[in-house]
């Protein structure tokens, strides 16, 4: 995998300088392919994955760590589940063979996956920001829908 330096210089080569895809790659010491690929994206891609991990071990109990799972949401922080706990429930209990590392990354996507997501946001005093809506209300005991306008100013 290159760098986005070298990227960088590729495409400037290629495309701003207009060399061809052949002198690139005689110039930089890199395949043809690797050339196009680079002039395909504009930084590096990184690795993705064509099919989702199999676990032919883990697959008959999803549902037993699901269920802890969802029951320790009703459970405070410091009593829930930790993925160990996890792994020696399901040896004990359930008879399960395989490795606390299955088990642990199974546990680790799926609190990833129910977490909820917020992005930060920051703006520079002088700033601000705006934003158009509906919403219901009540006028001379009527309920309608109306518009509004929101802006804020740091």
């Amino acid at each position: 995998m290159y760098d986005v330096e070298v990227y960088a210089k590729v495409r400037r080569f290629c495309i701003a300088d207009g060399n061809s895809v052949r002198y690139a790659s005689r110039f930089f010491g890199i395949s043809r392919a690797t050339v196009r690929k680079i002039l395909a994206y504009s930084e590096p891609p990184g690795y993705r994955r064509k099919e989702p991990v199999a676990r032919p071990i883990l697959g008959p109990y999803v549902g037993v760590i699901g269920h802890i799972l969802e029951s320790d949401r009703a459970m405070p922080k410091k009593q829930r589940h930790t993925a160990r706990r996890i792994f020696e429930r399901l040896r004990d209990e359930h008879g399960f063979s395989g490795g606390y590392t299955i088990v642990k990354d199974y546990v680790w996507s799926k609190r990833q996956s129910s977490r909820e997501m917020f992005i930060p946001l920051h703006h520079p005093p002088g700033h601000g920001q705006a934003d158009f809506g509906e919403a219901l209300a009540v006028i001379g005991g009527v309920k309608k829908k109306i518009g509004f306008f929101d802006g804020w100013l740091s």
